[in-house]
């Protein structure tokens, strides 16, 4: 018998994996990231999206109006489209703070995916609830102002922490609701400005732009502390 003879498999058998590669790599990722969503309440958040969704189309639907001006036109949408943002935004705490630090440079990609992910869902709910019209400035304004609101409250979860990362959107409503009473058209508060304004739009990409950066890199101001801890 020869060497040769060695190195070859016998007839029908499976062939050795190749060196560096491990069958069980993509499990384990998806499990960790499954693990990650769990842990920050992600399905239950998108039920609570879904739900949005169908109270907006509700509203829609049947004219839940507020008598008044382009301020209490907008309010019941806007609200909805705020507790949207604000819940995106709370997801990104977790009650036994970021345990996948042991993943190592995993982490960044997780709370990048399940923000994006989160607000895509969002985003979907509600324009399907806008399906039954008369959503003031349509599905380009729903983009346009629910990504911005995303964007303040993933900036002040990594400011202040997930758990109050919704007090950012909140704030915005009253500034918003404000501007609008007064006529305000600063491009900041793009709710106040044309669906196809482009300054309106290009401070709401900005400001998501920002927040997903922040919370990507940073993460929610919980991890941060731990982070020095741990060090």
């Amino acid at each position: 018998m020869s060497t040769a003879s060695l190195d070859r498999s016998a007839p029908g058998s499976a062939p050795p994996p190749a060196a560096g590669i491990r069958p069980e790599r993509g499990a384990a990722e998806w499990r960790l990231a499954r693990l990650y969503l769990a842990s920050r309440r992600a399905p239950m958040a998108l039920a609570l999206l879904a739900g949005l969704g169908a109270l907006l189309w509700a509203s829609l639907h049947w004219h839940w109006n507020i008598g008044g001006g382009p301020a209490a036109r907008q309010f019941i949408p806007l609200t909805i489209q705020t507790g949207a943002a604000a819940m995106i935004a709370v997801t990104t705490y977790g009650p036994f703070g970021e345990a996948e630090r042991a993943a190592g440079r995993w982490l960044p990609w997780l709370r990048l995916g399940a923000a994006v992910a989160l607000t895509a869902a969002a985003f979907g709910a509600l324009a399907a609830g806008a399906a039954a019209g008369g959503l003031p400035g349509g599905t380009l304004a729903l983009l346009r102002n629910l990504g911005g609101l995303a964007g303040i409250g993933l900036l002040f979860a990594a400011i202040l922490g997930g758990a109050f990362g919704w007090t950012g959107p909140m704030a915005y409503l009253l500034i918003t609701e404000g501007a609008l009473a007064h006529r305000s058209v600063t491009p900041w508060v793009w709710p106040t400005r044309p669906p196809h304004d482009r300054g309106g739009a290009i401070c709401a990409c900005l400001v998501i732009a920002a927040g997903l950066m922040l919370i990507t890199v940073r993460g929610p101001l919980e991890s941060s502390r731990e982070s020095s801890h741990a060090s």
